[in-house]
C-alpha cells in the first residue's frame, strides 16, 4: 500500500468538518477515525451554539487533534469590528487555529491580508480563497494572486474553497471540478501548503488519482473519514488502478 506519514504530518492532511457534533458523537468519531484526522474545523459559526463545546474540545485535545474555527465567524466578527474579541474568545477555549475567509462577506483583498497578518501574531491562520457563490467565477490568475498574498501575510496554509456541498469555488454548480483551474494553481503555487476542499467521493478520488495520496483535502464529512483513508491507500475501486498499478 502507499506509505502514509505518521501524525503529526505536513502532507496528506485530512481536515474534517464538524457541523455541531455533541460530545458523545465526538467520542464515536474518534474511536474509529482519530488516526486519520489531522484537523477539525468547527463549521461556520457552529461553535457559538454547540452545547457541550468545552467537553468536545477536551476530547479533541486528548486525541492530539487541532481544532480550527471556521472562516464565516471571522467574516462576521470583521464586519462588526470585533476581530480582537473573537481572537480572545477562541484562545480562551484553547483553540490555536483560525480561518480567515471572504467568501460570504466581501472583505477587500488588502484588508483580508491585514486581517491574516493581525491574527497570525496570535495564532495559526489558515486563509481560505474562493467564492461560496457558484455563479461568482474567478479566473485562475486571481486565485494565484490571492493565494500568494495570503502566504505573504502569514497564512500557514491556504484552503481552496469548495463549500460543504462541493458546488462552488473549485467546482461548478453541478459539483464538476474546474480541472484547468486546479492545474494552474498547482503549477504556479505548488501542492504542499494548499488544502483542497473536496467533500464528495468523486472529488476526493480525482485529487488522489491526479496528485497522489499525500494531497491535502478538506471539508471532509465526519462519516467519510475511513472512506477517504481507504481512497488514499488504494483500498477503494476509485483509486486501485492508480495506486496499485492494477491492469
Amino acid at each position: 500500500m502507499p506509505a502514509r506519514r505518521a501524525k503529526p504530518r505536513t502532507s496528506g492532511l485530512t481536515h474534517v468538518l464538524d457541523c455541531g457534533l455533541g460530545p458523545l458523537e465526538v467520542q464515536s468519531l474518534l474511536a474509529i477515525g482519530a488516526p486519520h484526522i489531522d484537523l477539525i474545523r468547527l463549521g461556520w459559526g457552529s461553535a457559538l451554539v454547540t452545547d457541550g463545546l468545552d467537553r468536545k474540545l477536551e476530547l479533541y485535545r486528548a486525541a492530539a487533534i487541532p481544532v480550527m474555527v471556521g472562516g464565516t465567524l471571522t467574516e462576521i466578527a470583521w464586519s462588526h469590528g470585533r476581530v480582537d474579541e473573537l481572537a480572545s474568545w477562541v484562545q480562551s477555549l484553547g483553540i490555536e487555529h483560525i480561518e480567515v475567509s471572504s467568501g460570504t462577506i466581501a472583505i477587500p483583498a488588502d484588508e483580508k491580508a491585514r486581517l491574516v497578518e493581525q491574527l497570525a501574531e496570535r495564532m495559526t491562520v489558515y486563509a481560505e480563497v474562493g467564492e461560496k457563490d457558484a455563479d461568482a467565477i474567478m479566473a485562475p490568475y486571481e486565485w494565484v494572486g490571492l493565494i500568494r498574498q495570503a502566504f505573504d501575510a502569514g497564512a500557514e496554509l491556504v484552503v481552496c474553497e469548495g463549500r460543504a456541498s462541493g458546488t462552488a469555488g473549485l467546482y461548478r454548480g453541478t459539483s464538476e471540478l474546474r480541472t484547468g483551474l486546479v492545474e494552474e494553481i498547482v503549477h504556479e503555487v505548488g501542492l504542499q501548503r494548499l488544502v483542497f476542499e473536496a467533500p464528495l467521493l468523486r472529488q476526493q478520488a480525482w485529487f488522489i488519482n491526479r496528485f497522489g495520496p499525500e494531497v491535502n483535502l478538506g471539508n471532509i464529512p465526519t462519516q467519510d473519514i475511513v472512506s477517504l483513508e481507504s481512497l488514499r491507500l488504494g483500498l477503494r475501486s476509485e483509486t486501485v488502478t492508480k495506486l496499485h498499478g492494477a491492469p
